[in-house]
């Protein structure tokens, strides 16, 4: 497991995307969204990576998860939820 490096994100911001949130354990899964991302910061306890749609909405992926990358691709799987959060540039 590494950290989440909030510089390597930056190639996201500004890019339209389309965002999964996957349940490892096999239960309900939220549908895709597609949104354009307008900043990515660390929240304020620099615990997750903030990903923005606008000022005020935001999906929060923990800093401390196992991740995938590429160009187009960002992908964080979190332990402790089940959860594995899937970023790719649409």
């Amino acid at each position: 497991m590494e950290l989440i490096n909030l510089q390597e994100l930056r190639r996201f911001a500004g890019a339209s995307v389309e965002i999964t949130v996957h349940n490892q354990q096999g239960g309900d899964q939220a549908p895709a969204i597609k949104k354009k991302i307008e900043k990515i910061e660390y929240c304020p306890d620099r615990t997750h990576v903030r990903f923005y749609f606008d000022k005020f909405n935001f999906i929060a992926v923990p800093l401390a998860s196992d991740i995938a990358q590429s160009e187009t691709l960002f992908s964080a799987s979190d332990a402790n939820s089940g959860l594995t959060y899937t970023v790719s540039i649409i």
